[in-house]
Order: C-alpha cells, then sequence, then structure tokens
C-alpha cells in the first residue's frame, strides 16, 4: 500500500523520508569519517563530528517540511533566528565541513538523491588529496629569540651583528626595560641560516648578553640558557 502525505509544501511518501533521511545519515558519517581522518591539530572533538551527522539530517528534515512553500520557509528562518550559538568555531576547516553537510542535507531534502552522492563524494576526495598531498602548506619555521642584556651601552648592535651572521632574516618585536631598569629584554622573530641550530644562536647571543637569560623559541619547543 502506498502511503502519502499530501499538503500545503507537496506530496511525498514515506519511502521519500526514509530515503532523505537514511541518505543523509550515510553521506554525513561519510564527511565525518573524512574529517576525522584529515584532522591534524589536538582541537579533535568527537561531539562536533556527531553535530555534522545530526545537522545534515536535520537539514534534510527541514527541506521535506518546507518543500516548495515559500511562506513556510520565511516561517522557518525567522522561527530559527531565536537560536544563539556561542560555542567557537576551532579552526577555519570546520566550517566548510558544517556547509558541506548542510549542502548535502539539502539535496537529500529536496530529493535530488543523485546530486547529493555526487557532489559528496567528489568533495570528500578532493579533501582527502589536499591531505594526502599537503597542498598549499607554507613551510616557513621562524623562531623567536629573547634576550635580555644589561641596561645601556649600545648592546642591541651587538645583538643585530649576531643575527645577521646566524639568521636570513630578523624583526625586532619588542624592546622592554625589566627587573627595575636594571635589564633590557630584547624580542626578535628570526629564520635560521640553512644548517644553523639554535645552540649555534645561543652561545653567540650568549657572548654579548653578559651572562643574562637567551631564550630561542622553535614551534613547541624552546631551546634555553
Amino acid at each position: 500500500m502506498d502511503i502519502t502525505f499530501q499538503d500545503l509544501s507537496g506530496t511525498f511518501s514515506v519511502g521519500d523520508i526514509a530515503i532523505a533521511l537514511a541518505l543523509s545519515f550515510l553521506l554525513s558519517a561519510g564527511i565525518g569519517w573524512v574529517y576525522r581522518a584529515t584532522h591534524r591539530n589536538v582541537s579533535y572533538s568527537q561531539s562536533y563530528v556527531q553535530t555534522l551527522i545530526i545537522l545534515g539530517m536535520l537539514i534534510s528534515l527541514i527541506m521535506l517540511v518546507v518543500g516548495s512553500n515559500i511562506a513556510r520557509a520565511f516561517a522557518l528562518v525567522g522561527a530559527l533566528s531565536v537560536v544563539r550559538f556561542r560555542n567557537a568555531i576551532k579552526e577555519t576547516r570546520d566550517v566548510g565541513f558544517i556547509f558541506l553537510v548542510m549542502g548535502v542535507g539539502m539535496a537529500c531534502g529536496t530529493r535530488f538523491y543523485t546530486l547529493a552522492i555526487v557532489a559528496a563524494v567528489a568533495i570528500s576526495l578532493i579533501i582527502l588529496v589536499m591531505y594526502r598531498f599537503n597542498w598549499f602548506a607554507l613551510n616557513v619555521q621562524r623562531q623567536v629569540v629573547k634576550v635580555q642584556v644589561p641596561a645601556g651601552g649600545n648592546r642591541t648592535a651587538d645583538i643585530q651583528d649576531v643575527l645577521v651572521r646566524y639568521t636570513t632574516e630578523f624583526e625586532l618585536v619588542s624592546l622592554e626595560s625589566i627587573r627595575a631598569g636594571a635589564l633590557t629584554e630584547l624580542m626578535y622573530t628570526v629564520r635560521l641560516k640553512k644548517g644553523t641550530e639554535p645552540g649555534d644562536l645561543i652561545a653567540a647571543l650568549s657572548e654579548q648578553s653578559s651572562g643574562q637569560r637567551v631564550t630561542v623559541l622553535t614551534g613547541y619547543d624552546q631551546t634555553d640558557l
């Protein structure tokens, strides 16, 4: 027996509902797997991935409800506008995955099943390829150098002479008086020359700092004297 629902938005059957929700679930789950497989940082959230799947199915449901009824679409926009989300998106790419599952959910809800499948598979493959070959990566390693020197004298020029020998470029970020004016702390961002180790730079700077503290920060590692 064919069970159909007739309302102002059009006609759809129980089969249409089942297919739309099931397909949006499967495609959103696949997108969630791609997100997990290509995530690089420590900010991974299981809750976020589960939300992606739920969001895809909800969008599919909303599109079934709205159908081609413009008045109902505006009513839904007004109802959803009162919802406020306070969780900050940790990474820019997370926004892309949200829009991806929304697009897939919309295609499923409007019964463009082929479009939903092709779009989800194609975009997921592109994401996997970009992850596999590390597209658009900018491999520029910069270090932060902090040097404390006694106040007075031409210490800045001496420090910069050392940086010229050991780095390809450097920039003075801050100059601060510390310990009641007894010391001056200089902070630079630098790029070490090829073959130069942070320890070499520290040793050279220590000769100019009169035994004061010298720190080189490389990424998450810290070399200190």
